[in-house]
């Protein structure tokens, strides 16, 4: 049965949720390719869902990105995102999206809830499937 428990990793501080992120998914924005977390630019951490659309602060909902293309995303949904990212000539990651969407279903699956996340993940990973990367 689902619960809405929390994990070890939903209450890490910051930098290290950052760490366990890069470590995860690569030291590289997923929106636009450049490397981050040590030089020039600095890392973050994106929510997939933004909060705003109800995703949760779990680190499945979490991928890096440079702090530029988080800034500028918004609360655009990460297939509309993708489409400018790559009209700009960027080298954006859509497997790393539907990965990290992908793990998010299967977090809310487990953990339950989630009412508003579970229609915007199931439609942004019909439209990313559908496309041809």
């Amino acid at each position: 049965m689902a619960s809405n428990a929390t994990t070890p990793d939903d209450h890490l501080p910051r930098a290290e949720r950052l760490a366990r992120i890069l470590e995860r998914d690569g030291a590289r924005c997923v929106w636009c390719g450049r490397p981050v977390g040590e030089g020039l630019v600095a890392a973050t951490t994106e929510h997939v869902v933004p909060r705003i659309k109800g995703g949760p602060s779990w680190i499945e909902n979490e991928v890096a990105a440079c702090r530029r293309c988080n800034g500028r995303r918004g609360h655009r949904t990460p297939a509309d995102w993708l489409d400018e990212c790559e009209a700009l000539g960027w080298e954006a990651n859509p497997a790393a999206i539907v990965a990290a969407l992908e793990r998010l279903e299967g977090a809310i699956a487990r953990r339950g809830g989630q009412r508003r996340a579970r229609p915007y993940v199931a439609s942004q990973l019909r439209r990313l499937r559908n496309r041809p990367w």
